[in-house]
């Protein structure tokens, strides 16, 4: 586990799973990959096998020996839903997720339908316990499909990371959503994030009473200028934006509107 996580919407990181493969182009630049590979061959490093897909059994229990109640980015160096994880491991995990309760655990995948079928199996006769957030990546409106297999998930509770944002994503229905975040890419060939696209999955949000968290612009300003990602902040219309599942009310499918 890192301690702390320098991820701006989470406190800390727990990987079972490190490793994975590219399935869209919001993968093209995967920071894990990057990160991993550096370290490929060498004798006794944990990446000693790259960013190959690999299971890490002894890191199972580590969130049970964690007492300070955290916000856990899981498997922040791979998908828990990978086609070549097999079921019984995704199942362990889920298992000591489900015993860590005093934690809160966020689950990203790109791989929606895997999490929709796994889930409602898992879930199929109540909802998943509040504490396991349950969320599909998007990067462009060719990847909203995966909103729809979150939303008909048995997850308690719901988000979307719209990182890397690649493209306008036009209208988005949002419900039965808890949470969106939205951010630039970052480090070697990042691609520039257009100030109205942050802007119209905010403006989604706020129409549709889904709480925001604007992450990072990356690589590139608001202004569209290349510089680094400190420098550039977070900032997005002359604040940060903040908010977390519970913020806001939250519009239930119930409730479903048309598409904004």
């Amino acid at each position: 586990m890192a301690q702390t996580s320098s991820i701006e919407w989470t406190d800390a990181t727990w990987n079972p799973v490190t490793g994975c493969t590219k399935i869209t182009p919001g993968c093209d630049h995967c920071y894990a990959e990057a990160f991993a590979e550096r370290f490929r061959g060498v004798p006794n490093h944990p990446y000693s096998m790259g960013f190959d897909l690999t299971l890490r059994e002894g890191r199972l229990s580590q969130p049970l020996g964690w007492k300070k109640p955290s916000m856990i980015f899981v498997n922040s160096m791979s998908d828990l839903f990978h086609k070549d994880i097999p079921k019984s491991y995704i199942d362990k995990v889920f298992d000591v997720m489900e015993q860590a309760d005093w934690h809160i655990f966020q689950v990203l995948t790109k791989r929606s339908s895997i999490l929709r079928d796994y889930v409602n199996e898992r879930y199929s006769k109540e909802l998943a316990p509040s504490h396991i957030w349950l969320g599909v990546s998007v990067e462009n409106r060719q990847s909203l499909s995966r909103i729809d297999h979150l939303r008909a998930s048995s997850a308690a509770i719901k988000f979307v990371s719209a990182e890397p944002l690649l493209g306008d994503l036009g209208s988005i229905n949002l419900s039965g959503i808890h949470w969106v975040i939205a951010g630039g890419e970052s480090g070697r060939g990042a691609r520039p994030m257009d100030i109205e696209w942050a802007r119209n999955v905010r403006e989604n949000c706020a129409r549709q009473k889904v709480a925001f968290f604007f992450k990072q612009w990356g690589s590139f300003s608001s202004s569209g200028l290349r510089a680094s990602k400190a420098s550039n902040g977070r900032i997005l219309d002359g604040r940060t934006w903040d908010e977390l599942p519970g913020s806001l009310p939250i519009q239930t499918q119930a409730e479903e509107r048309e598409p904004i």
